[in-house]
């Protein structure tokens, strides 16, 4: 049984709608709009939504979109069927109307398809009563009853037999043939001269040998015409010296010298300090965008959908060598269809798999791409090629384009007014940058204007403290106390190692509320998604605590990987979650995105695959090097041949 069918312009025009059960079906259509179709995910047509499956047809030529909905513990087999064959019938009894009088015909027309509805429904139901189940075979019809009773009994003597009849044939196999010159004849011996073949065999086994030694007394004399001088004979290991080494322990321990229990503070190294402290002052406000510099051939290669346009760049097109060049081909004015965005399409996923877009995501990006064009009627002078390719830009912006707002700097603001810190936790796996970038990050909040916290919650990978021990010294060197009345805009919350890393951060929130800090920066220990011990045990972290940002820390170098990286830590963080509805990612910081060129994809399948904005872009080594994402810039980089 349905619980509805509906029937929508893509401006949301609601033309007609069939309920079978009654209740408010706006709540599972409209997400089916924000998570599938205005996020470009029309690669299934299938949607789960609470305890409904929704199922859904785009008819690109009248800009329709056709949904229906029933329960989820049902098995529907009808629905395809139904789907399309409604499909067919109102987009042909209301053809005229919709050509003729456009969107003024959709608000002001009147659309009675309840009669046609049922009578399809009906059909489509039947359809699937009328087909009987498969019947099982009988024992007649099965192979086993053509076997006679004596060819089923199998006596120990014969096994015997048949044993020793595969290992000859096995040991004739292995026998390598003799080689025999091209120009010679062969002769096979005949069975009964046993002697012969013996001789034979030895022969070629004896001619063998004197071929092997043959070519070891050559390769001797090369060695001896061109002798290689003798190397020395090393005397053993040799114990490394150090620039700073030491023999004894009082001068190889470089420990923080204490006065009263308290560590006296160590100043840092002039080198960089200096270059940074000139640009201090230069971060203040949203992080600057990513830079990419597209040349002019690479803007031609935009397809525009105005006819002029497209009949001026069509001699700049023809040098376009890429994924594109060699597919062109005029429309003129008929729809399109899958057979004719096919090459192109194939053309288009192995582009996107090389610029390290991940398989799956390239896949289902090009089966939406050819849903939204699919039946849409082109211009005269449109080709297949730019029409997909303007139809996968569109895509990318939608998808990189954030769904919510993303201004890490005014919900600081919100908390300040609430007495309370602002918390940001980083997770990730082992290696892509997690203490660095969070440095980067403290660094940015304090030419704004905001104190820091850092708490140390990475209790397990030798030297994590130590490292934000040295992060926080550079930073308060940078910005010193006595330009902020005496404060030191940044502290480290410590507990040492092996600690309870949920316990540590519950301590640096309270601490941090206390002395009235700004933000709080959550480190965690590097983990892989697989571990699941310590899956469970940050995800025991964020529900414990609550962040207000959970930022993933993903590098830009991987591809696939970074897919499975999300969904497994999505879903541990939703199967060990305390509270109903679940804490999950909420951003991603990318880093290392100085070293890929134009190889981009991860931000695409990273985006794709949790929906979640990036937050932060890393770019280099220095505190400066923070960026925000420019959409732009990266489709671009992305669409580059």
């Amino acid at each position: 049984m349905l619980d509805f069918f509906t029937i929508f312009s893509k401006g949301g025009i609601v033309l007609w709608c069939f309920q079978g059960v009654p209740g408010s079906i706006s709540d599972s259509v409209n997400a089916l709009l924000r998570s599938v179709i205005l996020q470009e995910r029309g690669g299934s047509n299938c949607y789960t939504h609470d305890s409904l499956t929704l199922k859904y047809k785009l008819d690109n030529q009248f800009e329709l979109v056709f949904v229906v909905g029933y329960q989820k513990i049902l098995t529907l087999t009808y629905v395809d069927k139904l789907i399309d064959d409604v499909h067919r019938e109102f987009r042909d009894k209301y053809r005229n109307q919709i050509q003729q009088n456009g969107a003024l015909g959709l608000l002001n027309g009147s659309f009675d398809f309840h009669g046609d509805f049922e009578m399809l429904l009906r059909v489509a139901e039947k359809s699937t009563k009328a087909r009987a189940p498969t019947a099982m075979k009988t024992f007649e019809q099965s192979e086993k009853s053509k076997k006679t009773v004596k060819s089923m009994i199998e006596k120990p003597g014969e096994k015997l037999k048949e044993n020793n009849k595969k290992n000859k044939s096995s040991k004739k196999e292995n026998i390598a043939p003799e080689v025999v010159p091209s120009n010679k004849v062969k002769v096979s011996a005949p069975a009964s001269a046993g002697d012969r073949e013996e001789l034979s065999t030895e022969e070629a086994i004896q001619k063998k040998r004197e071929e092997f030694f043959k070519k070891r007394m050559k390769t001797g004399d090369k060695a001896s015409k061109s002798p290689k001088p003798e190397a020395q004979k090393e005397k053993g290991k040799q114990p490394r010296v150090w620039e700073l080494g030491a023999s004894t322990t009082k001068e190889l321990d470089y420990s923080k010298p204490t006065t009263n229990g308290n560590a006296e503070e160590v100043a840092a190294p002039d080198d960089d300090l200096e270059a940074l402290r000139s640009r201090s002052g230069l971060m203040s406000g949203n992080p600057p965008d990513v830079e990419y510099e597209s040349s002019s051939e690479d803007e031609e290669d935009i397809p525009s959908v105005q006819t002029k346009a497209a009949a001026k760049s069509s001699a700049k097109k023809s040098a376009f060598g890429g994924m594109f060049g060699m597919l062109k081909g005029l429309v003129g004015a008929k729809s399109l269809s899958l057979e004719d965005m096919e090459p192109v399409l194939e053309k288009m996923k192995d582009h996107l798999i090389t610029k390290n877009v991940a398989a799956d995501i390239a896949v289902q990006l090009c089966e939406s791409v050819a849903k939204r064009l699919e039946g849409k009627v082109m211009g005269t002078f449109s080709t297949v090629t730019s029409a997909v390719k303007q139809a996968l830009q569109e895509s990318l912006v939608q998808i990189l384009q954030p769904k919510r707002r993303v201004d890490v700097l005014r919900d600081v603001m919100e908390s300040q007014r609430m007495r309370r810190p602002y918390v940001i936790t980083f997770c990730g796996v082992n290696g892509v940058g997690k203490s660095t970038n969070l440095a980067k990050i403290s660094f940015w909040l304090i030419e704004n204007g905001y104190n820091v916290l850092i708490a140390a919650c990475d209790t397990f990978r030798a030297g994590a403290v130590e490292q934000l021990r040295t992060h926080t010294r550079r930073l308060n060197s940078l910005h010193p106390p006595e330009k902020h009345n005496g404060r030191s805009m940044v502290q480290l919350y410590e507990k040492g190692y092996g600690k309870d890393a949920a316990g540590i951060a519950m301590e640096a929130i309270s601490y941090a509320r206390n002395q009235s800090f700004d933000v709080v920066l959550v480190d965690t220990a590097g983990r892989m998604q697989d571990n699941a011990p310590l899956m469970t045990a940050l995800a025991k972290l964020i529900a414990v605590n609550m962040p207000d940002l959970v930022l993933f820390v993903g590098e830009a170098l991987v591809g696939n990987e970074a897919v499975d990286q999300l969904v497994k830590f999505n879903k541990a963080l939703a199967d060990h979650s305390m509270s109903e509805k679940a804490r999950l990612i909420d951003g991603i910081v990318l880093t290392k995105f100085d070293t890929i060129d134009d190889k981009v994809g991860a931000a695409i399948s990273m985006t794709y695959i949790t929906g979640q904005p990036i937050v932060f872009v890393g770019t280099g080594q220095t505190y400066c090097d923070l960026r925000s994402l420019n959409v732009k810039a990266v489709v671009a980089a992305l669409m580059k041949a």
